[in-house]
């Protein structure tokens, strides 16, 4: 079939190497516009522009779908069907009728759970034992197309948004292929979603990684979790912010009040909750290395005090 791949990340760029090396024809990438990045605000093009310009693919990179000239040169491209995987941009409601089989879309979690802008970081928080990917046709709503195939996922006891985000990257590459053999044969039977059981995943914001020590240990834990790589959970220690990227809630109550270090050691740092005890186990400060907890004990035991 002839493809239009509209994708930015990592997330996008995993789908669209599993496109190159299929038998289909990629007439057309399509990613965000190049963004500045590090500390001399370089433009830097998206993980799908480096992919795409290496295999010699058509790029645009337009700020915006909703212009007539922009939906003139994406129809004259001729495509059978328009995959999309985290592009960042909105389809407008005439480029979704443009590609002969209109327009898909990898999600990563089983639609209707889970629809909008988190879902993966979503999952982690609020406790899900399992996700998946969904392949949708896409129409005007946010993520409320029918299905077209779902793949199913167990998450691991200490899956973290990094982890995760890496295996349905794959699933979603692995789905994305079975979806298109199955349109080609025109075996799809597309499933509408069942608005009733529908969640949202909202846009995670920095202030939500403040950890708020008096919810339970197993929160807590789950929310270190949902955000690490980002933002990164963090707490105050000696008047800076401490960072903490791994930790686990213990099997074990308290009544010590909660930020009271129960007890620490090499193996953790072991901090009293509004609910139980959670073990802090990786840890950064501003301007340092991300550590574990051994080498912060042996690096802070003195300073550590009664409270984190």
């Amino acid at each position: 079939m002839k493809i239009i791949f509209a994708g930015t990340p990592e997330f996008a760029a995993v789908a669209l190497k599993a496109l190159i090396d299929s038998p289909h024809e990629i007439v057309a990438v399509y990613t965000q516009p190049d963004r500045p990045s590090g500390r001399g605000l370089k433009l830097t093009p998206s993980l799908v522009k480096t992919l795409a310009l290496a295999h010699q693919l058509p790029v645009f990179q337009p700020a915006s779908l909703k212009e007539g000239i922009e939906q003139e040169k994406l129809a004259k491209l001729n495509a059978d069907v328009m995959v999309v995987a985290a592009y960042g941009l909105l389809l407008p409601a005439a480029v979704l009728g443009i590609p002969r089989l209109g327009c898909i879309n990898i999600h990563p979690s089983l639609l209707p759970r889970w629809r909008g802008a988190a879902p993966i970081q979503r999952t982690i928080f609020a406790g899900d034992t399992e996700t998946g990917v969904a392949i949708m046709q896409m129409d005007v709503g946010l993520d409320t197309g029918p299905v077209l195939l779902q793949k199913k996922y167990k998450l691991a006891e200490d899956e973290t948004s990094q982890t995760l985000h890496d295996k349905l990257a794959v699933i979603g590459a692995e789905a994305l292929l079975e979806t298109l053999t199955l349109l080609e044969q025109n075996k799809v039977s597309p499933q509408p979603q069942d608005n009733a059981n529908t969640t949202y995943a909202d846009k995670i914001s920095k202030e939500e990684a403040i950890i708020d020590w008096t919810r339970p240990a197993i929160e807590l834990e789950r929310e270190i979790r949902a955000f690490n790589p980002w933002p990164v959970a963090y707490t105050s220690w000696q008047q800076q912010n401490l960072r903490v990227w791994r930790a686990k809630a213990l099997q074990e109550i308290t009544n010590k009040s909660p930020r009271s270090i129960v007890r620490a050691s090499k193996e953790g740092i072991d901090v009293a909750t509004g609910e139980g005890v959670l073990r802090l186990l990786q840890l950064q400060l501003p301007g340092g290395k991300v550590l574990p907890v051994s080498d912060f004990y042996n690096a802070h035991r003195d300073k550590l005090g009664e409270e984190i």
